[in-house]
């Protein structure tokens, strides 16, 4: 340990002898907080360069402190596959949003639900007052008696060859007639009540009791909540990511749910107000699930087989951009030691990152205790461990 004693002195005179700087809040503009950073990076550089150049002068004047070396952790290195996401946000739908409505005109004199209900497909939902249409049938009823009595006695008579032929037919046309008027009256009579379409959940009321209803006026908006979906806005430069029939990962956070499911629909247009093209995944049926609870879509959007992957975090990088990682050698005596290794880096997501240049696969990456190492400084590996990145 004592040689840990002279590179604390040193540290602690090379930062005492450096100009003091004003304490306080850090320079306003960009470019002098990037010129500070890069003062203090060479700074920091010169002083691990000058205390490395001190625990080679220990070592050569006292063999026993070159036994102590900085304490790390280390992994074997190893190829696999990476992948980056996308999440986006997106909300639950429903499917199917249908509409209750009266085949005849009247006042609703009963509505059999309120909204939240759950209905079935076939059950009442209003009553429809069709008084009008009673007392058109009443009179329609009346006339019809009166052309069946005119056809019966225009039939004896041209039974008995009297009168004219062009009589009975008229008796027997206009019988015919109002006989299929009142039959049309008894259709209407029976469209008075209104039916649900489908099953779901009454989403809204459109009319109340007592308003009047017309054909093709919604009386009540039903939700068909047994076909829900997650439907997300993806912006166009995914357009290549994502496949219909492709798999994405769904998050409901409010129900815990996470689910891997195809995607069901894309867009065929790009929306020009906000350059997103939309995409649909359908969800299976669950009573949780109810429409716009927030949902996530996580797309795959870049793939690459077999290549090394790290974490970010074990990439240090220097003043002049170039990036570096710290393996694990050997000296001459057969010493650990760490070696510095330039890497080019590529695709990153997650904390992990892909290493294009550097790396081949099999060293053994020092992971903890990595910061502050010197190129060919003796080391003490703790504990070892294989990975892949």
């Amino acid at each position: 340990m004592k040689s840990i004693f002279p590179i604390l002195i040193l540290a602690l005179v090379a930062f005492s002898c450096q100009p003091e700087e004003a304490t306080g809040e850090l320079p306003e503009s960009l470019e002098e907080k990037k010129t500070l950073l890069r003062e203090k990076q060479v700074a920091l550089k010169t002083l691990s360069d000058e205390i490395k150049e001190l625990q080679d002068a220990i070592a050569a004047q006292d063999p026993d402190a070159g036994d102590e070396g900085a304490l790390v952790t280390a992994a074997t290195v190893g190829r696999s596959d990476f992948a980056s996401y996308v999440v986006l946000q997106g909300s639950v739908m429903a499917d199917d949003l249908v509409d209750a409505t009266a085949e005849v005109s009247g006042r609703i004199t009963q509505l059999q639900v309120k909204e939240g209900d759950a209905v079935r497909r076939g059950q009442l939902i209003a009553v429809v007052d069709v008084e009008a249409i009673e007392k058109q049938k009443a009179e329609l009823q009346t006339s019809l008696d009166l052309a069946k009595t005119v056809y019966e006695r225009q039939k004896r008579l041209w039974d008995q060859n009297i009168g004219s032929e062009i009589q009975y037919l008229q008796a027997k046309n206009n019988m015919e007639r109002l006989e299929k008027s009142l039959a049309a009256i008894d259709l209407q009579l029976s469209k008075n009540k209104v039916y649900a379409p489908s099953s779901g959940v009454v989403e809204r009321l459109v009319l109340q009791a007592g308003e009047i209803a017309s054909p093709g006026v919604p009386i009540v908006q039903i939700l068909n909540t047994a076909e829900l979906k997650v439907a997300a806005d993806v912006p166009e430069n995914y357009i290549r990511a994502v496949q219909r029939g492709e798999r994405v990962d769904i998050a409901v956070p409010a129900l815990g749910i996470e689910k891997n499911l195809p995607v069901s629909l894309i867009g065929k247009t790009v929306d020009p107000a906000n350059r997103t093209f939309k995409v649909e995944v359908k969800l299976p049926n669950d009573p949780a699930l109810k429409p716009n609870l927030l949902a996530e879509m996580k797309i795959r959007d870049y793939t690459e087989k077999d290549v090394i992957v790290i974490s970010m975090d074990k990439v240090q990088q220097e003043v002049s951009g170039q990036r570096y990682v710290y393996v694990i050698d050997q000296d001459e005596e057969g010493n650990p030691v760490a070696r510095k290794k330039n890497v080019t880096i590529g695709e990153s997501y997650d904390g992990e990152v892909v290493i294009k240049e550097g790396l081949s696969g099999g060293e053994r990456l020092i992971l903890e205790g990595a910061r502050g190492l010197a190129d060919g400084q003796v080391i003490r590996i703790t504990e070892n461990a294989n990975t892949n990145g």
